[in-house]
């Protein structure tokens, strides 16, 4: 081990202890709660665009399958073997240094946590739009103007309104709710989580059984399955891809489209790693937290592949953008992407959309509140190693919850909503995380290497083997984002490099504090 590295280490284990109170329902719950947003019910019409065929919408949904599951299975090990507050910049700490960790934690803080948490909670307020028509986010209250888009390259920068509408002050007085839940204890948090995960995958669930059961088309299913099924899936297939924005269109293979939409699958089942970030706080860490990451992600994912043969049966892949009912839509141009609306209203009629509206918002609550929960652990473990703002590392007197690691956090997500930049920060860093998911699981072959003979309670399954296979897979994805989509790669990018000064006037600090 570094010196560096120890010098991490004592900080750390110095610090003020969190307390235990998450148990396996809890902590899976924080995983399922996390994954479960709105996605699912928007991103097959996104997907079924660029594939063009029903066999690679399901095609695309298994790669993420594959890849979460491998993820997960891998974490697992990282997590029993050092089930300590951070999770993920704890590993990339440990394995590979101070300054890796700290890269990723910054724009976990930046961008991905509160990037995330900020699109979820004024999704929320557009969806409760349906029931109070005030809220929207065409409706402001304070608008302080326009950013004009800007193009540099094959990127597109700014265009976007700032200022207070009732959309996003809906999303800024459910940040703020839910930090304040957050404050009063983690069982308060978890108690809140489980409520409205188990409601939210019960609703899922729901969408899944009464869509099979009363959505069959028979029109939807003779358009989709057979030898339709297949369509545009073969090896030879070329798919129109347009490079950058407004850049010129180019035709890949099936290997290369997959990668691209992978954008929307893969973001839609993000978060599932955020129950390492609390591994300070849950009960026999070393078993409850690889089960936990398992059983969450199996749970999500098959009710996700499960939710698009239910879309597949309802309604017909290829549609006309300017059809006049949502079977000549179909999915490609549901309204506004809503697929899943659409199916329910072929069901329910008008109810529909306010059943779906309904099931939504649950979802963003109850996700809204996994994430604000889980990322405040990451700054606090960073402040505890000297990396980030000191008074993040104190805890509440007598909650024992990171108070002002979650104030901050809020903060900054509610510039965000005013500032409507979280959306456009989101498509930056697509890449940007699989590369630290890419680095967070090249530590395991690294701590292997170093530390043989560290306790291991747990041993990623299918070790070596399935590890590379994620990496292949996503450093593939990778390549194909950086030459056909760089509006997804290099901002992000960029935000990363930007933290390495920053690390280095943290470091010196840290280093001042320590010989004081």
């Amino acid at each position: 081990m570094s010196t560096s590295t120890r010098t991490s280490t004592q900080t750390h284990s110095a610090a003020p202890h969190l307390a235990q109170r998450l148990g396996l329902f809890s902590s899976t719950a924080i995983v399922v709660g996390s994954m479960i947003g709105s996605g699912i019910f928007i991103v097959p019409s996104e997907i079924s665009r660029g594939v063009g065929s029903p066999a690679l919408l399901i095609a695309a949904w298994v790669v993420t399958a594959v890849m979460t599951m491998i993820g997960a299975l891998s974490y697992g090990e990282l997590a029993a073997m050092m089930p300590t507050a951070g999770g993920q910049y704890v590993y990339l700490r440990e394995a590979l240094g101070p300054m890796w960790g700290f890269l990723f934690g910054w724009t976990l803080f930046l961008v991905i946590q509160t990037g995330t948490i900020a699109a979820v909670v004024v999704a929320f307020g557009k969806f409760l739009g349906v029931f109070v028509p005030a809220v929207s986010s065409s409706h402001w209250l304070v608008h302080l103007g326009h950013v004009p888009a800007v193009r540099v390259g094959p990127m597109v920068l700014g265009n976007m309104e700032i200022g207070l509408n009732t959309a996003n002050l809906t999303g800024i007085i459910i940040v703020l709710l839910l930090t304040g839940i957050n404050i009063l204890g983690v069982r308060l948090g978890a108690l809140v989580q489980n409520i409205f995960t188990t409601a939210k995958t019960a609703a899922l669930l729901g969408l899944v059984v009464v869509g099979f059961l009363f959505g069959r088309n028979p029109a939807a299913i003779a358009s989709n399955f057979g030898a339709n099924f297949w369509q545009n899936a073969s090896w030879h297939s070329l798919h129109p891809v347009q490079v950058g924005v407004g850049g010129p269109i180019a035709m890949v293979g099936l290997f290369a489209i997959l990668a691209i939409v992978q954008t929307g699958s893969l973001f839609s089942a993000d978060a599932w790693n955020n129950v390492t970030y609390t591994a300070g706080e849950i009960r026999d860490p070393k078993r409850n937290l690889p089960l936990s990451l398992v059983l969450g992600t199996v749970i999500v994912i098959a009710l996700y592949i499960a939710a698009n043969f239910v879309y597949l049966c309802a309604l017909p892949l290829h549609g006309d953008p300017n059809g006049a009912t949502a079977l000549s839509r179909g999915i490609q141009y549901a309204s506004e992407d809503r697929v899943a609306t659409v199916v329910l209203q072929q069901i329910f009629h008008r109810s529909g959309a306010f059943l779906m509206a309904g099931a939504i918002l649950i979802s963003t609550f109850g996700c809204a509140n996994g994430l604000v929960l889980a990322g405040a652990r990451v700054y606090y473990a960073m402040s505890c190693d000297g990396l980030f703002f000191q008074s993040t590392s104190r805890l509440h007197p007598r909650f024992k919850t990171p108070i002002w690691a979650l104030v901050i956090q809020a903060l900054w997500t509610c510039f965000l909503c005013l500032t409507g930049s979280y959306s456009q920060l989101l498509d930056y860093i697509i890449c940007t995380e699989l590369v630290f998911y890419i680095l967070t699981i090249s530590c395991l072959y690294v701590l292997r290497k170093r530390r043989p003979d560290a306790e291991r309670p747990y041993r990623a399954l299918g070790y070596p083997v399935l590890p590379a296979i994620y990496i292949v897979m996503a450093a593939w994805i990778c390549i194909i984002l950086l030459r056909y989509k760089p509006q997804y790669t290099w901002p992000g990018l960029l935000i990363v490099l930007l933290g390495i000064p920053v690390f280095m006037v943290w470091s010196r600090r840290r280093q001042v504090r320590i010989q004081d």
